[in-house]
């Protein structure tokens, strides 16, 4: 998984007075399915548009399936898949018609999937858009948005509206486009589970850049919390090198860290003669403790 499928280079993007990206640098390799995480207002809607050629940038190089994206060709268009926020499908239509006036778009549609994808996720296909609640909505996004199983996926806090069943259904069809590691997901959510059980790479999106890109897997293994117990209370100015955050309470001190060592635990232990035990950490909290550094 070497080549770039997605390559933003120094990406600046401003909205008036307001900075929103300051200078991202993102490399997707191919076969990835990664997962953007941000605070709400960090920018994730506003940088996946800019990458999809829906934004211009103010600055910097975005190369998507190989093209600029603000002039992709019709071959670029037909090897990608995009799931809005926000579905605005023609509400005069009903579900199936707009699978089928969407379908002519892509030599490649594959027709017994999308219908497999509108079964799985209960989508109503007889009424029409303007009558669909927001979930059904975001479902027939969904499908529409995979329906030619695209090369590339890119989608939007893609379950934000889906009810408990359709969201796993939702995961499993992911997993099952991915499978053969040559198609490439970026997916922006605020539910860290979701990415924890189908993301191979996690980016965050902090302060308009991208602070942290990397394997999940690895993500996990390095940043950690060390729960010390020393055999007498320990000073307020107490504090581990590399420290994300500490934590001070009497005896017991909770360190998150970036990274751990044998020789780093062993010194702890000798010098406050303390019991140290090395905790995992979800996703969820790692976020935290990364963004708060």
């Amino acid at each position: 998984m070497n080549e770039c499928v997605i390559d933003a280079k120094n990406v600046h993007k401003r909205f008036g007075k307001t900075k929103v990206l300051n200078g991202v640098d993102l490399c997707v390799p191919r076969g990835a399915v990664v997962g953007l995480l941000g605070t709400n207002g960090s920018g994730k809607s506003t940088l996946i548009k800019c990458l999809l050629g829906l934004l211009s940038c103010d600055a910097g190089d975005v190369l998507t399936l190989g093209e600029d994206p603000w002039d992709f060709t019709a071959e670029a268009k037909e090897r990608l898949g995009y799931g809005p926020q926000e579905a605005k499908l023609y509400p005069w239509m009903k579900s199936a018609q707009i699978v089928d006036y969407t379908a002519a778009f892509y030599p490649n549609w594959d027709d017994a999937w999308a219908k497999e994808l509108m079964t799985r996720w209960d989508v109503e296909t007889d009424k029409r858009a303007g009558t669909l609640s927001v979930g059904q909505l975001q479902k027939l996004s969904l499908v529409l948005a995979l329906g030619h199983r695209p090369d590339l996926l890119v989608l939007d806090e893609p379950v934000a509206s889906l009810d408990p069943k359709a969201r796993r259904e939702f995961l499993r069809s992911l997993v099952e486009i991915t499978d053969d590691e040559q198609h490439t997901v970026l997916f922006s959510t605020h539910i860290t589970s979701d990415i924890e059980r189908i993301a191979t790479h996690v980016a965050f999106l902090q302060d308009g850049v991208i602070s942290f890109f990397g394997g999940l897997d690895e993500l996990k293994e390095q940043v950690k919390r060390l729960r010390i117990t020393a055999k007498k209370d320990l000073p307020p100015t107490f504090t581990v090198p590399g420290a994300l955050r500490t934590e001070i309470n009497g005896r017991t001190a909770l360190v998150a860290i970036p990274t751990i060592s044998d020789p780093l635990l062993d010194s702890l232990r000798q010098e406050w003669q303390a019991d140290v035990t090395v905790e995992d950490l979800n996703l969820e909290e790692i976020f935290l403790e990364l963004h708060d550094a």
